[in-house]
């Protein structure tokens, strides 16, 4: 996707190259972890981030082909703003058992069916809900920040199988899922082509 990228974006990626190295890393590995590590000014985000070349590349094909794009919260949204996204949380109620986060992720496959991507960065219980669903995702973007669930929900996904990318703390939060997700987005549509200074 050809967007107008400001200087200072490409000075800050300047400089945090300088400070991490990550010219080994596989294109989409690379440009994933640059753009959390960016959007965070966050350097352990480099070794905290759990991902896959392989599942990114498929994501990366289903995101350029049309793909939906569901988020749990209306801040992962704004921080994509290329692209529409789906978020039901305004239409979610709470109940027994059931947050209304978890009640929105339910919505929001029902409404999308299988192959969607799946961007998770504010609540543990939206992704613990969506691991209950046959959703059958190009990828879940689980990134839930918090001291309560949010790393058991993303050891979850881990062990799910699904493709994902997540991270092991209890780091996370609606900026960094919406910059995973931008990789892709911004990423050429060539998967094997190297991140340049002006397209990470």
């Amino acid at each position: 996707m050809d967007r107008v990228v400001h200087p200072i974006e490409v000075e800050s990626y300047r400089r945090m190259r300088a400070r991490l190295d990550t010219s080994h890393l596989p294109p989409l590995t690379r440009a994933v972890v640059e753009r959390v590590v960016h959007s965070a000014a966050d350097l352990e985000y480099a070794t905290d981030l759990v991902l896959d070349e392989g599942e990114l590349a498929k994501a990366h094909s289903a995101l350029h082909a049309g793909a939906p794009v569901v988020v749990d919260v209306a801040m992962v949204a704004a921080g994509i703003t290329q692209l529409r996204t789906v978020c039901r949380l305004t239409d979610a109620k709470s109940g027994p058992g059931l947050t209304r986060s978890a009640h929105a992720i339910r919505l929001a496959h029902e409404e999308v069916g299988p192959g969607a991507l799946w961007v998770i960065g504010n609540a543990p219980t939206a992704l613990e809900e969506l691991l209950t669903l046959d959703a059958c995702p190009a990828l879940v973007i689980g990134l839930p920040v918090g001291f309560v669930g949010a790393v058991e929900s993303k050891a979850a996904l881990r062990e799910s199988g699904l493709p994902a990318v997540s991270n092991v703390s209890e780091k996370g939060g609606s900026a960094v899922a919406a910059a995973a997700l931008n990789a892709l987005l911004y990423h050429p549509t060539s998967p094997s082509a190297s991140p340049s200074e002006e397209k990470s």
